[in-house]
């Protein structure tokens, strides 16, 4: 197994929801209300809910279509 070097941060794959809402500049309640809506997509691990840092990308990515 290879290891990276010493101390380099590993690249976030998934985010809690809070930091998907500071990513996206946008309140808790907002993310949640999207996801529910089916606009952005997540994932469950255990009793935990994270949205991949993809789907923020697509997220994005149809804001700017639609617009």
């Amino acid at each position: 197994m290879t290891a990276g070097k010493p101390g380099s941060p590993v690249p976030a794959v998934l985010y809690r929801v809070d930091e998907a809402a500071d990513a996206l500049r946008l309140s808790r309640s907002a993310l949640y209300e999207l996801i529910r809506s089916g606009r952005l997509r997540s994932v469950k691990s255990g009793r935990r809910r994270l949205v991949p840092v993809a789907a923020l990308a697509e997220y994005v990515a149809s804001l700017e279509t639609a617009a």
